[in-house]
């Protein structure tokens, strides 16, 4: 009964089948492929792409149910081969009446070498793969696990649904500090109901200050998913974009100290490197870039070196964003506007035809009047 009561709000109230899960309704919807999966009871093995907090691990759950298998649960951050061997059990002995699924947390966090081991048992049919990640699964899956996974992505959860999930905890949360708690999680439910749970389980009652008390709370723990995570990757890119190596290091030092994954600090290094330094110094992509690369080759504790190195150069490059603040310009014209025509002196003419409708024609590699579409002659988007 004790154990029953300890159990986390979020496991609590966790939904157990599609009827009373919340949000990505872009899979999980009438006719989307989730859905149809579990009702088909197809087994295939994929991937869930998507920020913390999501669903990846409750819908997970649901496929392994309905599907009607067992579901054995691994967090890639604390299991190696020893853990995927008990489960898979010893080649040949395997029972094959009820299939397993083997559901991975933070797949990205296994190496090239336990991910090759998982390789083969997935290709016969062994298991069933599901890995969860916050990562590009193109940068941190190997290719051919990739290949024999589905991808799907799975959306930040909307105010509607946050709400929707507070609402069942049962809990009397203020209308004020709903919308606070909201705006804080920014879509993580896992956060939400984890700081509601220390507010009521502290304080007694929920309010905007006891739900403040409860963030600061040392029964949050350093959560390498959570919000701490978070709060101290964009501490890390603000110092470094305001020319503060100091305040930069010393989030870089936090982040190393609690054991965060060295590859997540450096692949955000390189993003800075050409959307905040850009034009100013492009060398510090080739910076960023290699820190990378020493950082995945040597890993800690020598990788905190690289990573000083390279956090110090980019905070004291000069910045400027105007590449960035380009294409982003460039894309809402691009998705506002629809393939609008190239102008024909900038279209391929491979054959006759298109020669005869004038493709190509009058083409000048030095000409200074605009290549854009007509409907943009007079854009500019690089300032």
């Amino acid at each position: 009964m004790h154990t029953a009561l300890m159990e986390p709000l979020a496991s609590r109230i966790r939904p157990d089948s599609l009827t009373s899960f919340v949000g990505q309704e872009h899979l999980v919807g009438a006719g989307k492929p989730l859905r149809v999966a579990i009702a088909r009871k197809e087994l295939f093995s994929f991937i869930l792409w998507g920020p913390p907090g999501c669903g990846k691990t409750t819908l997970a759950r649901i496929y392994a149910t309905s599907v009607g298998a067992e579901f054995y649960e691994l967090s890639a951050v604390d299991s190696g081969k020893d853990d995927i061997k008990r489960v898979i059990g010893a080649r040949g002995t395997l029972v094959k009446q009820k299939p397993r699924v083997l559901f991975v947390d933070e797949i990205h966090r296994f190496n090239k070498a336990q991910q090759d081991f998982l390789l083969p048992f997935v290709e016969r049919g062994d298991i069933t793969l599901i890995g969860a990640t916050t990562e590009n699964p193109s940068f941190e899956i190997i290719a051919p696990l990739l290949s024999r996974c589905r991808v799907f992505v799975l959306n930040e959860l909307s105010e509607k649904e946050m709400q929707g999930i507070i609402a069942r905890t049962k809990l009397k949360v203020p209308k004020d500090a709903r919308a606070w708690l909201i705006a804080l999680a920014q879509g993580d439910a896992r956060q939400a109901l984890t700081i509601l749970e220390t507010a009521e389980r502290l304080y007694g009652a929920i309010t905007i200050n006891t739900l403040k008390e409860a963030v600061q709370s040392k029964h949050l723990r350093y959560d390498k998913k959570g919000e701490e995570h978070y709060n101290t990757i964009s501490a890390f890119i603000k110092s470094m974009r305001a020319s503060q190596p100091d305040a930069a290091l010393y989030y870089l030092a936090r982040m190393i100290d609690a054991g965060e994954d060295p590859k997540f600090i450096a692949r955000r290094m390189v993003i800075f490197a050409s959307e905040d330094v850009g034009l100013a110094q492009p060398t510090a992509l080739v910076v960023a870039n290699a820190v990378f690369e020493a950082v995945r080759s040597i890993g800690y504790p020598e990788a905190r070196i690289s990573l000083a190195h390279g956090a110090a150069y980019l905070a004291t490059c000069k910045k400027d964003r105007r590449a960035y603040d380009a294409i982003e310009s460039a894309l809402e014209d691009a998705r506002a506007l629809g393939n609008l025509p190239i102008p024909l002196k900038l279209r391929n003419a491979p054959t006759k035809l298109m020669k005869e409708l004038k493709y190509g024609k009058g083409y000048d590699m030095y000409d200074t009047e605009s290549f854009l579409p007509d409907k943009l002659k007079k854009k500019r988007y690089l300032q």
